[in-house]
C-alpha cells in the first residue's frame, strides 16, 4: 500500500522521504506558504535603484552583491544578476555577520555595510531619510519589496525587488480548494502590503507579514492549538523551525538544502505544479488502506458466519480466504498498474 503509493509520487516526480508523510497529508486541512522562493519565482528581479548623494546606483549595487554573494536566496539572486549585468567588480569581505530574518552585516575596505530590511536598520539605530520610506511605502503598495543598504551609520541607498508570481500558483491554490483543504495563507517576513496584495490575488484565506524566523514556528503551533492539520511548504533556512513544528513538511528542489533536508516531501521538479497529484495519491492511499482493511475484514465474517449457520468445511474456508487475498494483492498493486499505464501512455 505505502510503498507502492511511494513509489507512484516517486514517478510523478514527488520524493516522499517519510511514508508517514503521506499518510498524515490525508489529515491536512491548513496549508501555509512561505512567501519569497515559494509563491514567487527563485528570480526576482531589481526594479530600480534609488541613491542618498554622495552615492551612485552602482556604488549601492555593489555593496549589496558583495554583502550577498556567498548566498542564495531569491533576493541575493536578483542582486547578484544585476550587479553581473553591470559587469561590476565585486570587492573582498573582510567580515560578515547574517542576522536570520533581518540582514547582514560587513566589512568592505574598513567600511561597515548592512544589507536588509528597514527592520534591521531601525534594529541597528540607522536613521532612515523620508524620501526612501516614501518610496517604500509606494514599493509597496506595488507589491514590492525593498531592499536597505547602509554604509556605516547612514542609509546609502535603496534597491527594489519586484517579484515574480509562478505561473502554476493560481491553479495549485484551485486544486488544493478541490481538495477540501479549508485555510491556506502566505507567511512572509515582508511588509504588510505586498504579503497582502499577494494573498487577496490568489484569493487566500489569511496572511501573516513582518515574521521573523522563530515566529513562523509559533504561527504553525497556534493554527495547532486551534485544532488545524497544518502542511507548511517553504524553500528557505528562514522556513526550518516552522517546517520541523508542522504535521507535514514540503520543498522544492533548488530550495537551500536546510530546507530541503528537513522537508518529509520535496517536488523534484522545483515548482508547485505537482502538489494538487500529491494530493491526489494521499486520498488514493487513504481509499486503498479503508478497502485492504475491508478485504481482510470481510474472509472473517464470512468464515465465522458460514461454520457456525451453513457448517463450512476448511477446505471451503481456505478458498474464501485465498480469493479475498487475490483481491488484497490487486487492490495494493493499483498504484503500480497506473505507473505501467502512464509509461506507456509516454512512449505512445
Amino acid at each position: 500500500g505505502t510503498f507502492n503509493h511511494i513509489s507512484l509520487a516517486s514517478h510523478q516526480g514527488i520524493l516522499i522521504k517519510d511514508g508517514r508523510a503521506l499518510e498524515s497529508l490525508i489529515q491536512v486541512d491548513t496549508v501555509l506558504f512561505d512567501k519569497t522562493g515559494t509563491l514567487t519565482n527563485e528570480q526576482p528581479e531589481v526594479r530600480h535603484i534609488i541613491c542618498c548623494e554622495p552615492y551612485e546606483e552602482n556604488d549601492i549595487l555593489t555593496y549589496a552583491a558583495a554583502a550577498e554573494r556567498k548566498f542564495t536566496h531569491p533576493i541575493a539572486n536578483a542582486i547578484l544578476n544585476k550587479a553581473n549585468e553591470a559587469n561590476l567588480e565585486l570587492p573582498n569581505i573582510e567580515y560578515s555577520q547574517y542576522q536570520m530574518g533581518y540582514g547582514i552585516k560587513v566589512n568592505i575596505k574598513n567600511q561597515l555595510i548592512r544589507v536588509g530590511s528597514a527592520r534591521f536598520m531601525v534594529k541597528e539605530g540607522i536613521e532612515i531619510p523620508e524620501f526612501i520610506k516614501d518610496y517604500q511605502a509606494h514599493s509597496h503598495n506595488e507589491g514590492h519589496s525593498i531592499v536597505l543598504v547602509a554604509i556605516e551609520h547612514q542609509i546609502g541607498g535603496a534597491i527594489e525587488i519586484r517579484p515574480q508570481l509562478r505561473p502554476e500558483v493560481k491553479a495549485v491554490i484551485k486544486g488544493l480548494r478541490k481538495h477540501g483543504i479549508k485555510y491556506i495563507a502566505i507567511v512572509s517576513g515582508d511588509h504588510e502590503r505586498p504579503t497582502q496584495k499577494l494573498a487577496e490575488k490568489l484569493g487566500m484565506d489569511g496572511y501573516f507579514c513582518n515574521v521573523l524566523p522563530k515566529d513562523k514556528a509559533q504561527i504553525v503551533e497556534q493554527l495547532q492549538k486551534e485544532g488545524k492539520s497544518v502542511c507548511f511548504i517553504g524553500d528557505g533556512i528562514n522556513d526550518a523551525i516552522a517546517m520541523k513544528q508542522a504535521l507535514v513538511s514540503i520543498s522544492l528542489r533548488g530550495a537551500t538544502s536546510i530546507a530541503t533536508d528537513m522537508a518529509e516531501v520535496v517536488l523534484m521538479d522545483g515548482s508547485l505544479s505537482h502538489l494538487p497529484t500529491l494530493f491526489d495519491i494521499s486520498k488514493d492511499l487513504k481509499n486503498n488502506l479503508q478497502n485492504a482493511l475491508k478485504i481482510t475484514f470481510i474472509p472473517s465474517v464470512i468464515n465465522l458466519s458460514g461454520a457456525f449457520v451453513l457448517h463450512f468445511q476448511i477446505l471451503t474456508s481456505l478458498l474464501i480466504n485465498a480469493s479475498l487475498s487475490t483481491f488484497g494483492l490487486i487492490n495494493a498493486s493499483r498504484p503500480l498498474k497506473r505507473i505501467r499505464n502512464d509509461k506507456k501512455d509516454n512512449s505512445n
